[in-house]
């Protein structure tokens, strides 16, 4: 008779009890990698989140005190001694236009200061108070009302970059004099004015109407502004038919060959070519070639034409594929010809990505600088361009000369420029994104 061993008749009951174990380290294992892989990304998005407040805190903390500016509020006294001493402005006008102004201002604030005319030294510190865009501004005045000369009137004027940097407490007055721009009379005659209401702080309107200038309490970003609003206006008119088309005839009626292929490997080839190659392209075709003047905004605006078209035509080509195809059929089983299919009826359905593509595609151009530097429009434009030939230069370039600047008073105008180009660049994607829920359809 066999016998039959205990162990045997045990094992089965082991091994299905060990299979449920085995599911649960491999169901715990899981998730544990998922709990890691949600930990891991919220990590990389509070990374970045941090690095974002960084640079904004960065730009922010040093740009916003460039919306204000220090300016000086005394009586001033257009002296004829100093404007027109022989009473020739009936004979001469050019007499108001080359008159010593500067000094008409130094002698006003000298006079509130209680500065004596004799006191020279007193007078040069007085003069260093005083912004040099005074010569214009009185200048201005005079030409403009010549019957104020003779007379006492009370103006508004810049106070000096050194000057308006200690008064907004950028400069560090404990340091010894000889280590800063202000000297500690500067220092007396600025809380003076200060507290008797003549020194103070006003809205920099200066900032958004004023061209270049080597003196940083005159500088703005006027000429920028109008010339990066020709180039975007250039780059719309121009990039949104063309891209548009091209997507187009590429998605819709281009015949699926080896060519068409070429083509789109091209495409999608040129959106990631650095900005800077096609500056070089605009430097030898539109500019030694076609003879278009240097640093026009035309220029700029074509250049940053090729760039933005590669973004327009993927993004279009992307909002025509998504259109269903049931909606083709439809239509053309009603009896309408490719054409009005196209545009009758996919081309208003994709219309969102569309402009949501050009509207991200202006944006990308409206921050590029390595392009707009090779085609000249790095130069120093102090007047505002009247048409799209005139020389300009464009906002993200105003930045870029800003921040080569040597003046300490230059920084908070860099980061304010900063400011600003954001502020532009957040309104174009936050009206890309309106514009996509306002308008997209769901299938």
């Amino acid at each position: 008779m066999s016998q039959v061993s205990p162990m045997s008749s045990t094992s089965p009951a082991i091994g299905i009890s060990a299979a449920p174990e085995r599911r649960d380290i491999g169901l715990r294992r899981r998730y544990a990698a998922e709990r890691r892989f949600r930990l891991f990304g919220m990590a990389a998005i509070g990374f970045g989140l941090l690095f974002l407040f960084l640079l904004l805190f960065s730009v922010v903390s040093k740009g916003y005190t460039a919306f204000q500016q220090s300016m000086i509020t005394i009586p001033v006294e257009f002296s004829e001694q100093i404007i027109d001493k022989n009473n020739e402005r009936a004979t001469n006008p050019q007499k108001l236009v080359s008159a010593n102004y500067p000094v008409v201002a130094r002698n006003a604030l000298a006079k509130v200061l209680g500065v004596s005319e004799d006191d020279r030294a007193g007078l040069k510190a007085v003069n260093g108070m005083i912004s040099d865009s005074v010569r214009v501004q009185f200048r201005n005045l005079v030409t403009a009302d010549p019957s104020i000369i003779g007379t006492t009137q009370t103006v508004t004027f810049l106070a000096h970059g050194d000057l308006d940097s200690a008064f907004k407490g950028q400069i560090d007055l404990s340091v010894p004099e000889n280590n800063r721009k202000v000297s500690d009379k500067q220092v007396g005659w600025m809380n003076t004015l200060a507290e008797s209401g003549a020194l103070s702080k006003h809205f920099n309107t200066g900032l958004f109407v004023n061209g270049a200038s080597s003196r940083p309490e005159a500088a703005g970003v006027g000429v920028a502004l109008v010339g990066s609003l020709y180039m975007m206006l250039i780059v719309l008119v121009l990039s949104l038919p063309i891209g548009v088309a091209a997507s187009i005839y590429l998605e819709e009626f281009a015949p699926k060959n080896r060519f068409t292929d070429l083509i789109e490997v091209n495409i999608n080839n040129l959106a990631a070519v650095p900005s800077i190659v096609y500056g070089l392209l605009g430097l030898a075709v539109f500019v030694n070639f076609a003879g278009f003047p240097r640093s026009a905004a035309l220029v700029g605006g074509l250049v940053l034409t090729l760039m933005t078209l590669p973004t327009i035509i993927i993004a279009t080509r992307a909002a025509l594929k998504a259109v269903p195809p049931s909606i083709r059929s439809a239509a053309l089983g009603l009896g309408a010809s490719k054409m009005q299919t196209v545009f009758h009826h996919v081309l208003p359905l994709a219309m969102p990505g569309i402009l949501t593509g050009t509207i991200i595609g202006l944006a990308h151009a409206l921050g590029e600088t390595a392009p707009l530097l090779l085609i000249g429009m790095v130069a120093f434009v102090a007047d505002v361009p009247a048409t799209p030939l005139d020389p300009s230069t464009a906002l993200p370039v105003q930045i870029y000369m800003w921040a080569n600047e040597a003046e300490r008073a230059f920084v908070e105008r860099t980061s304010g420029a900063i400011i600003v180009l954001l502020i532009f660049l957040i309104l174009m994607n936050v009206g890309a994104i309106l514009l996509r829920r306002r308008f997209e359809r769901r299938w």
